[in-house]
Order: structure tokens, then C-alpha cells, then sequence
């Protein structure tokens, strides 16, 4: 019997209730083909089966509708160990005479094609004749469908499949599933670092003797480069040209590492830089909608590296945002163990008004469903209202899911999915098998039939007439602001305390102007001015009614005489190389240059902290006047010190309204009443007579975006440009690591890794690293933009020979875990309760009282042997699916993080790198159970822990309480037990 690395009884019992995957020599059971799932089928296989697969498979509860036998544990642990064996053994010689059956094969069908033949085979859904399965949402469906195809009885089980088609009694218990994605989407930014893991991890294989080559990814993995370009270039016909060729000086060592991983490891598709932004290519291009793989079909899924890969759900393709360790294994063919989501549904009714875009009405969504409470939740959009909303419109909305919290915000396909399709450059006979499919599985949303009253956990709904104008902010995607209120909110933000709508600026300060000269141009700044005006971010930059819609705005301006004034930094990020076409088209983008908003390349830039630097006179104001300066740009984000490190007020708006903020340069403004500027007859521009109407952008739209585009655009995406195709890269399928490179560096992970999990273990004696409130993101974590010039991570490069101006950022250096541990902790605008009201990446180290960089006193701590852990308030972790998050305190020595509640991605970040994440019991935090952070914190785990089981947390003083361990799943628990994901799937793959 095969139990190599379970350890002791207790453990092969707890590995029982785990999902390991089958160690199954030369056959992997980590990716079963999609319609053939494995089976045991000699002698060699069946003796290398793992002791926890078997057990796993045997003691399965079986469903009503499935006729194998139900075991149940013996009453002891002694008789548990002794009767495994003859079961296995009997289980082994009954499995080795069974057929390679699909437990699933009754109702594996052919699709029929109109004219003849057939589009392929599929699971049908329909045919399980179970009357619960027409009341799923169509996202339960889709996992559904996928446990029913990846059915083996040992990954996946008949108990699994149960569990979905009985979702409205399972989930409210929630109970665990697993799911086998499609796909893998990963951007630059994250995706660096999965390369660096996976070129490590083949390291460590070879190390403790394995084959390296098993280190592979087993499904398609697309990878497009979109995070590295930055504003440095700005107002100038040129600026796509040098943008692109300082992101090249800057990043070239990544683009080759990058480059090198497209060929040293199968199923992984790049995107070069320049092509456009991830979630965008990934609409416009990658998404399948219905996967046809060697004659199976099955539905689109993808789990991606980015939290906004939620945009794809508006397509009707289950996506949505994990860290990047999660995505790793998921490559690797581990399932994903989740727990079966609550679906809220929100039923969308009515018409938007004349005026209003759909970036009002994502702000709208976003407030609502952070007010109902969506932390972990599928959002499911029906009714009426969706069918008047454009495909652009909906990857709007599904796009911020992050901002709501929820998993996923899903509009299933209907006949808007299809003609976007088709616009988009699909073949009509792709577009005819993907109606096909869905509809023969009841996967279809036909808006002409009746429509079956669908079960969901919650409900919600929206009238589309009743969304008005509005931006949000200063500091959260979720503090939406009428248009007609913002004046006064402005004003009140500057009255409040400092938090996520105060400044505290004193009111004789309040009316402060600064003046200077910009380029010998008098100029001046007051609180509120503009300095930064981006269009920009995946969010926006992929809808063609409020890009055009900015170009308008432009245009009506121009022909007025209003003019953006110089000194604010204006930019143009198309999502895709399709928007530029369509803006030339129009013949929009010539007034968009006229106001400073020139194309400055294809990515990311401002929304991701990129924005690059202000001009030095503007800086100099800023800084030495106090001023509270705005930036408005188009994103999903704008979290303290996210967009710039001078604007401290962030403002989310749709494409047109930015560039009218641009005009007006300043927040402080009511649009209703105030005149943007004086036009050219010496008269007052009002808003509304630059703002355009419904019928001219849909006039536009009609005549400007065509199918051609879309084809031409797509035909060389993944050619390159002459400064990619010139990276020379070794056809090696090892990484020669460079000791001297500060951008790519062998992480330390699994340096002294053995065979041997270290096992689950608990924290004694730590300290507190740093003492938290609430809405820490992981921005605050770890930043994703500027390095600081007098940081931790400033002295590392600089020692290490890197002039200033070649820092780059912390997102482009995420493949050094020596940059990134030194950048955990690192935003300049953390407010750590131990500083007393100081703003800044520094903490108290507790035993000497010395006040220093997160990092310097991490690494006393950890020198001294000493364990550390992080005290927190509610959503600690929100923002970007940020595995660096949780890597960096890793690193950090940080061993648990108490808080009152986790963002869903980043607790299981936590999980996944063996960080012990606990919450405090509902109704306590620190501040209530009298908790300073000075103490010293143990923390002790049972033996056999369970999932959500109560801890007891106990202090030096003499303080004890309770909270709630968030392993969540039996899964977690394992990864936890091996010291986090990485490291059990290379034990699990070096057993086959």
C-alpha cells in the first residue's frame, strides 16, 4: 500500500477527507481530458493509487440517483487503521475488472447540425430528467456541467455533482466543491511571478528527484503583457512610440523571462506588449464562450491572475479572479476546491435615461451590492433591463465585481452575446455551435419565450430609468457620488476627519491658491484642481459608446473654444488596438489630441499606479502648498497612493466625464450651475453644452465600429512588434537563474523542502508586525506603483548599482521576492494604529520601541527567531487579486492575521502560503477585547483542526478569546499542513 508522506494515523485519516490527486505513475490524473475521464487500469497504476484517493473514493456518499455501495467510517481510530487495508485492497482488485466507464456516459450526446452531421458531443444537462436542475441559476449550471465532465469519482465525485444539483438545499451549508477551469488568464504583472514559481518549482522537482518536466501547464494558458507601459510620455503624437521603447529599456529583462516561458513550457500562449488590455483582448478575442475540444463541447471557464478578469462574465464565460499560487495549481491540473457560492439575483428592469453612461450605472451597481453584502457570492444578472444593455455595457458591470466583492457578476448568453460575436470577428459557424450547445443544455437566455422562474439566495432589483450621472470617491470605488451633489461632497470631504470621505483641511485653509509657472505660462492650483485626467483601465476602455462618447465631448469643446489647460496630465489608454481604429474612423481622436488626450499606448497605465510622473513645477506646487490635488480617470480604482503619490483625491468616471473634469479642471464644480469655461465668443460653456445625447453616440457607434476592425486587429496580435521579435531567449527548459538581476530572482520558497509536510502548527510568543483598522487593501500590502526614493527597496537597488530612474515599480519587479519583500508594507499611505495618527510604510518594533521601516523591523524579529502576526479590521485584503499580498508578510515572517473579516481572494491567498488567517468572533475586534498590539499573541491549533473551527487566541497579559480559523475547505487544510499550495503540489506530482 502507497502512503509514502502521509505521516502518522491522524493524518491519513484527515488526508482521507482531502482531495489529493491520485499518485499514479506515467498516467496523470491531474488533467483528465475533458470527455475522458481517468481510470485505473493496471496493476502499476492501481499499486501507486495514494491511500487518500481510495479512501476518498470509497467512503463518497452516494445520490439518489447513483447505485454504489455507501461506507461509513468504523466507530474507532484503532479500527479505522486496521480496516483500510483489506478495503483497499479489495477496492484495488474491484477496480482493476472495471471497464474505463464515464460514471456520466448515459448522457453523453450528440449535437446535431442543421444541414447534417454534427457539431460534436456533450454532457447534457437536460437528460439527468432531475426537475431542480431548470430552476439553477446559469452559473451553477456551468459548475455543473464541469463537475459532471470531470467526473472520475476521485478528483470529482457523484457526492459532488449531488451537491450543485442540489445547490438551493447545499449551498446555505456551505459545502465544498471542486472545479477544473477551462482556462488560465494571466496579465504581466501577475504573470511573472506564476513563471518564476513554475521555473522553481521545476528546480525543486529536479532537486529531490523528480522529472522537472511534469512542472507543465495541462490546460490553456493565455498570457498577455499589458501592466508594464507607463504615462512618461504625454500630449505628443509620439507617445505610443516612446512609451513603448522606455517600457522596453525598463522591462526587457521580464519580456525575455516571459518570452522564454511562451517556449519553455507547453499550452502557454503571450500576448506581446503593445496589443491591448488583458480583460479586453480576452473579450474581444480569447474567450471561447463554448470550448470544442477534439470533438467534446463544454463551456468556457476561466479562473485568471487578475481580479478583473470578471469582465469575461459579461461574454456568459464564468471567470473571475484568483491569486496567482491558486493559478498555478490550477495549471498544474489540481482542482480548485471552493465552496458552492450563494447566487444573488439582480433583476434589471427599464431604460437608461439620455445622458446617462454605463459607468453611472456600474457605480450604481457597485454601491448596492456592497451594501447588500455579495464577499463570496455569485451576482446573476436577469430580467427584462438586460436585454436592452450591450455587451459592452454588461463587461462593464462584470468588471467591477471586485469593487461589489463579489465572485463573479454573470449575465448569461442570449442574442446581445451572439451579435457580439459576430461583431467581434467570430465565425458564423462557431456562433451557430455555441447557440446550439446552450441551448440544447438550457444554458440559453431566449428573452421572445417565457422565462423559468429561476431560485436564488437573494434578490435585488434595478430600474435602469432610476441611475443618474455620478463619479466615486475620493478614495473608494464604492462611494459613489451624484454629479449633482459633488460640489457639496467635496466640501464636506474637506470638513470631515481624515478617513475615506475626510481631508481635514482647516477652513481658513480651505480657499488657498497656489501660484507658479509652468513652462513660463502663469498658472495656479488650489484644492481640487486636476492634475491628472486619464482615460484608461480595462473597465471603460472596451465600450465603444462612452469612448466615442469622450470623443464627442471633445469635439464640442473644441468647436466652442474651450481648451484643457496645460499643466494637467492628459492620457488615452485604448483597451485594444479596435479602439483606436474606430476613434480614426469617427474622426473623434483628432479633437481628443486637440485636448491633450493622445493614444499613449496599450495597457493599464494610470488605473494600476502607472501614471507616471507629474511635470516638476506642478510636483513642486503640490508639495510645498499642501495641496490636495485630484486625478479623475476611467478605472475600477482609487485607493490611496494608487494612481499617484500627490493626488490624494481619486475620482472614478466614465470617459466623457473625464475629460469634462479635464475642462473644468477641478472637482470643486456643479456641473448644473457653474460654467465650465468661456468659449471663444467670450460666453460661458455649460456642461450640458458639450455633454452629447444618446442618439449621437449611438449614431457614431453604428458608423464607426465594424467587424473588420475586429478581424484585422486580431489576425497579427500575437506577432509582436520589432522590439519584441528581436528578444533572443535560450530554448532551454530550465531558467538559468542571474544572481546579479533585480528583476528576476529564484524565490526561497522551496529551498529546504523535503518529501516531508511540515504539518499544521500553531503561534507562540509572536509579536505584533503592525496594527490595522479596517479596509486595508492590497495596494497597502503591496504596491503596485512608484518605489519610494528613501524605502527599503530603494537601498536594495541602489546597492545594487540601479540609477534612480531605472526603479521602474514594485508591479514590474514582482518576479524579485528581494524587491518585494522589502516592498510588503510599503505604501505610503498605510495608517498603522502603532504610529498614532503618522501616515506612512513604517511600524513600532515592540521589544525596543524603535519607530522603523515595515521591512527593518520585520527582519529584526525574524533574525531573533521571533514569529510575528497582523491585527486587522473588517475586509482586510480587498482590492486586486494580489498574490504578492500574501507572499510578501510570507516572507516577512508574519505567521497569522487576525481581523474581523476577509476579502474572499486574499483570505485564500493567505491560506494557499500557509498564513494562518483568523477572524475575530461577530461583535469583537482588537479595540473591543482591549487589544493594543504590544502583547505577545500564541496561538493554538488542534491537532485535527477542522474547517471554521473556533481557536483560542491568548496574550502575555494574560488576555484570551476566541476567533474562527478561515480554512475554509478540507482542501486549504491540506495546503496549510504542507506550508502552503506550491509545495503539496510538488509532493503530489513527485508520487506519480
Amino acid at each position: 500500500m502507497h502512503i509514502t508522506g502521509l505521516g502518522s494515523a491522524t493524518s491519513i485519516l484527515r488526508a482521507s477527507r482531502a482531495r489529493f490527486p491520485a499518485s499514479v505513475s506515467k498516467t496523470s490524473l491531474l488533467n483528465p481530458p475533458p470527455f475522458s475521464p481517468p481510470y485505473l487500469t493496471t496493476n502499476n497504476q492501481l499499486r501507486s493509487l495514494s491511500f487518500s484517493s481510495a479512501v476518498r473514493s470509497l467512503r463518497c456518499s452516494h445520490p439518489r440517483w447513483s447505485h454504489g455501495v455507501d461506507w461509513r467510517y468504523p466507530a474507532t481510530l484503532r479500527h479505522q487503521i486496521r480496516a483500510v487495508a483489506p478495503i483497499v485492497e479489495r477496492f484495488q482488485r474491484k477496480i482493476a475488472t472495471m471497464a474505463p466507464e464515464h460514471p456520466f456516459k448515459g448522457i453523453f450526446t450528440s449535437l446535431p447540425k442543421p444541414g447534417g452531421g454534427e457539431f460534436g458531443k456533450f454532457y447534457s444537462l437536460p437528460a439527468l430528467n432531475d426537475p431542480r436542475i431548470d430552476k439553477l441559476p446559469y452559473s451553477i449550471k456551468i459548475l455543473l456541467e464541469s463537475a459532471i465532465r470531470n467526473c472520475d469519482n476521485f478528483h470529482v465525485t457523484k457526492d459532488d455533482v449531488e451537491k450543485i444539483i442540489d445547490w438551493e438545499n447545499s449551498a446555505p451549508k456551505l459545502v465544498e466543491i471542486p472545479f477544473k477551469p477551462a482556462r488560465v488568464l494571466l496579465q504581466d504583472f501577475t504573470g511573472v511571478p506564476a513563471v518564476v514559481d513554475l521555473a522553481s518549482m521545476r528546480d525543486a522537482m529536479a532537486r529531490l528527484g523528480g522529472d522537472s518536466n511534469k512542472i507543465n501547464p495541462l490546460i490553456p494558458v493565455d498570457l498577455v503583457i499589458d501592466h508594464s507601459v507607463q504615462v512618461d510620455v504625454a500630449r505628443s503624437e509620439n507617445a505610443v512610440q516612446a512609451n513603448m521603447e522606455l517600457e522596453f529599456q525598463r522591462n526587457k529583462e521580464r519580456f525575455a523571462f516571459l518570452k522564454w516561458g511562451s517556449t519553455a513550457f507547453q499550452n502557454m500562449l503571450v500576448v506581446p506588449p503593445g496589443s491591448g488590455i488583458v480583460h479586453q483582448v480576452n473579450l474581444e478575442y480569447l474567450g471561447r464562450v463554448v470550448f470544442n475540444t477534439d470533438g467534446v463541447l463544454y463551456p468556457d471557464s476561466v479562473v485568471g491572475t487578475d481580479s478583473h478578469t470578471t469582465m469575461i462574465d459579461g461574454l456568459g464565460v464564468a471567470g473571475w479572479g484568483v491569486g496567482g499560487i491558486e493559478a498555478e495549481a490550477a495549471m498544474l491540473g489540481q482542482p480548485m476546491s471552493m465552496v458552492l457560492p450563494g447566487v444573488v439575483g439582480f433583476k434589471l428592469s427599464g431604460k437608461l435615461h439620455d445622458g446617462v453612461t454605463a459607468t453611472d450605472l456600474v457605480l450604481t451597481v457597485t454601491q448596492m451590492l456592497r451594501k447588500h453584502g455579495v464577499v463570496g457570492k455569485f451576482v446573476e444578472f436577469y430580467g427584462d433591463g438586460m436585454g436592452k444593455l450591450s455587451l459592452a455595457d454588461r463587461a462593464t458591470i462584470a468588471n467591477m465585481s471586485p469593487e461589489y466583492g463579489a465572485t463573479m457578476g454573470f449575465f448569461p448568453v442570449d442574442h446581445v452575446t451572439l451579435q457580439y460575436l459576430k461583431l467581434t470577428g467570430r465565425s458564423d459557424e462557431t456562433v451557430a455551435r455555441i447557440e446550439a450547445y446552450l441551448r440544447a443544455n438550457k444554458m440559453f437566455v431566449d428573452h421572445n419565450e417565457p422565462q423559468i422562474e429561476r431560485v436564488y439566495s437573494s434578490y435585488l432589483q434595478l430600474d435602469l430609468a432610476d441611475v443618474v450621472p455620478c463619479i466615486s470617491g475620493p478614495k473608494r470605488p464604492h462611494d459613489r457620488v451624484p454629479l449633482k451633489e459633488m460640489k457639496a461632497d467635496w466640501h464636506a470631504c474637506l470638513n470631515n476627519k481624515v478617513g475615506f470621505k475626510g481631508f481635514a483641511v482647516p477652513k481658513e485653509a480651505q480657499d488657498k491658491v497656489a501660484k507658479f509657472s509652468f513652462h513660463g505660462q502663469p498658472a495656479e492650483l488650489k484644492h481640487g484642481s486636476v492634475v491628472i485626467a486619464a482615460i484608461t483601465s480595462c473597465t471603460n476602455t472596451s465600450n465603444p459608446s462612452v469612448m466615442l462618447g469622450a470623443g464627442l465631448v471633445a469635439k464640442k469643446a473644441c468647436e466652442l473654444g474651450l481648451k484643457v489647460k496645460p499643466w494637467i496630465k492628459t492620457s488615452l489608454a485604448p483597451g485594444s488596438g479596435v479602439v483606436t481604429k474606430y476613434l480614426l474612423q469617427s474622426g473623434l481622436q483628432k479633437y481628443l489630441n486637440e485636448q491633450g488626450f493622445n493614444i499613449v499606448g496599450y495597457g493599464c497605465t494610470t488605473c494600476i499606479g502607472n501614471s507616471g510622473d507629474l511635470d516638476e513645477s506642478v510636483g513642486s506646487v503640490i508639495t510645498e502648498n499642501d495641496i490636495l490635488a485630484a486625478a479623475v480617470l476611467s478605472g475600477n480604482r482609487n485607493f490611496e497612493g494608487r494612481v499617484h503619490p500627490l493626488t490624494r483625491a481619486n475620482y472614478l468616471a466614465s470617459p466623457p466625464l473625464v475629460v469634462a473634469y479635464a475642462l473644468a479642471g477641478t472637482v470643486n464644480i456643479d456641473f448644473d450651475k457653474e460654467p465650465i469655461g468661456t468659449g471663444k465668443d467670450g460666453k460661458s460653456v455649460f456642461f450640458r453644452d458639450i455633454w452629447p445625447t444618446a442618439e449621437e453616440i449611438a449614431e457614431v457607434v453604428q458608423s464607426s465600429v465594424l467587424p473588420a476592425m475586429f478581424k484585422t486587429t486580431y489576425e497579427s496580435i500575437t506577432k509582436g512588434n520589432p522590439m519584441w521579435n528581436q528578444l533572443s531567449v535560450p530554448a532551454t527548459t530550465s531558467y538559468s537563474w542571474d544572481p546579479c538581476s533585480t528583476y528576476i530572482h529564484d524565490p526561497p520558497y522551496f529551498k529546504s523542502m523535503t518529501m516531508n509536510p511540515p504539518g499544521a502548527h500553531g503561534v507562540k510568543d509572536a509579536y505584533c508586525l503592525l496594527n490595522f483598522g479596517d479596509s486595508i487593501t492590497t495596494d497597502h500590502i503591496s504596491p503596485a506603483g512608484s518605489i519610494q526614493k528613501d524605502s527599503p527597496t530603494a537601498k536594495y537597488l541602489l546597492e545594487r548599482g540601479v540609477d534612480r530612474k531605472d526603479f521602474n515599480s514594485y508591479g514590474s519587479r514582482r518576479g524579485n521576492d528581494e524587491v518585494m519583500a522589502r516592498g510588503t508594507f510599503a505604501n505610503i499611505r498605510l495608517v498603522n494604529k502603532f504610529l498614532n495618527g503618522e501616515v506612512g510604510p513604517k511600524t513600532v518594533h515592540i521589544p525596543t520601541g524603535e519607530k522603523l521601516p515595515v521591512f527593518d523591523a520585520a527582519m529584526r524579529y525574524k533574525n531573533a527567531g521571533l514569529d510575528t502576526i497582523i491585527l486587522a479590521g473588517a475586509e482586510y485584503g480587498s482590492g486586486s487579486s494580489r498574490d504578492w499580498a500574501a507572499k510578501g508578510p510570507m516572507l516577512l515572517g508574519v505567521k497569522a492575521v487576525i481581523a474581523k473579516s476577509f476579502e474572499r481572494i486574499h483570505r485564500s491567498n493567505l491560506a494557499g502560503m500557509g498564513i494562518i488567517p483568523l477572524c475575530f468572533k461577530a461583535g469583537q475586534d482588537a479595540d473591543t477585547l482591549g487589544l493594543t498590539g504590544h502583547e505577545r499573541y500564541t496561538i493554538d491549533l488542534p491537532s485535527e483542526i477542522r474547517p471554521g473551527q473556533d481557536v483560542t487566541v491568548t496574550t502575555d497579559n494574560g488576555k484570551s478569546f476566541t476567533c474562527t480559523v478561515r480554512f475554509d475547505t478540507e482542501v486549504e487544510l491540506e495546503y496549510f499542513n504542507h506550508g502552503g499550495i506550491l509545495p503539496y503540489v510538488i509532493r503530489s506530482l513527485m508520487k506519480q
